[in-house]
């Protein structure tokens, strides 16, 4: 039991009908202010963990608890949940349905019975924080792959949940679009949003999260990212590959290019700076 998890599963069971048990006794919490990647293998239970979040699915057995107060799954109690906690699916095409982005992202507002003010503003406020504003009136059919992710994700900005969960937000994206779009997430975390992401990419996992859960067979384990994705008996459960930063900083402190107690690097240009950093102690030697 977590006093200040923003959502929580507490002995959460769920099987789909006519199939095997995904999820058995599941206790999951999601902290506030902490950044989160969800890893595991195809068929670990990670698209059907986001949908127990969100509400999408109930729980079998258990229940989900949502800032310290249990969910009720009929329409009041959805209705706060989705308000404080929204999915964004893997495949934007999913979600966009409107004629245009601005229709599309003041959907949700508008279900909410908001004045149209208040929607404007919410609209107006949530393309800019995805750096979409001028796509405004733009049919949702002729945008990019890259700025339907955006549109979709700027839908679920725009209700101002406490918590977003992305599936797989990156898939599909070049790398300038990657960055723009972790660049998005930063601004939306430094305003109090919590966020979830759902990856296979542990290089992108190791980058971005402060804690990562890793879907095994046995059940998920939670920690800190760098500690957990150094942990190659948990990788091999969840059929992951070690990320290329751990195995940089090992091969540094090994040949004591780090300290032991040294954050290692994450990114291409950290462990460049770092090369940078070593030649110049060198260089004064």
């Amino acid at each position: 039991m977590t006093d200040d998890a923003v959502v929580e599963l507490r002995g959460a069971s769920f099987a789909y009908e006519y199939g095997p048990t995904v999820l058995r006794d599941l206790d999951f919490a999601v902290r506030p202010g902490r950044a989160l990647a969800l890893l595991g293998r195809n068929g670990s239970g990670k698209t059907t963990l986001m949908r127990l979040l969100s509400g999408g699915l109930r729980p079998r057995t258990g229940q989900l608890v949502l800032e310290s107060v249990p969910v009720t799954y009929d329409r009041a109690g959805l209705t706060r949940l989705r308000t404080t906690v929204q999915l964004v699916l893997q495949d934007p095409d999913d979600q966009l349905f409107a004629a245009s982005v601005a229709q599309d992202v003041s959907f949700g507002p508008l279900n909410l019975g908001l004045p149209d003010s208040e929607v404007t503003d919410r609209v107006t406020q949530a393309l800019a924080a995805l750096g979409i504003s001028e796509l405004a009136e733009r049919p949702t059919h002729l945008l990019s792959y890259g700025q339907r992710k955006r549109a979709a994700i700027a839908g679920a900005v725009a209700l101002r949940p406490r918590l977003l969960i992305l599936d797989e937000p990156t898939a599909g994206l070049d790398p300038e679009g990657q960055e723009r779009l972790l660049d998005t997430l930063a601004g939306l975390q430094a305003d109090g949003t919590t966020v979830v992401m759902a990856t296979h990419d542990v290089d992108l996992a190791l980058r971005w999260a402060d804690d990562v859960a890793l879907l095994t067979p046995a059940g998920p384990h939670v920690g800190p990212a760098a500690d957990t994705l150094s942990r190659a008996d948990l990788l091999d459960q969840a059929g992951l590959r070690p990320a290329w930063g751990i195995a940089a900083t090992r091969l540094l402190r090994a040949q004591r290019l780090l300290e032991q107690d040294a954050p290692g690097p994450r990114t291409a240009a950290e462990l460049d700076a770092h090369a940078g950093h070593v030649r110049g102690e060198e260089a004064t030697r």
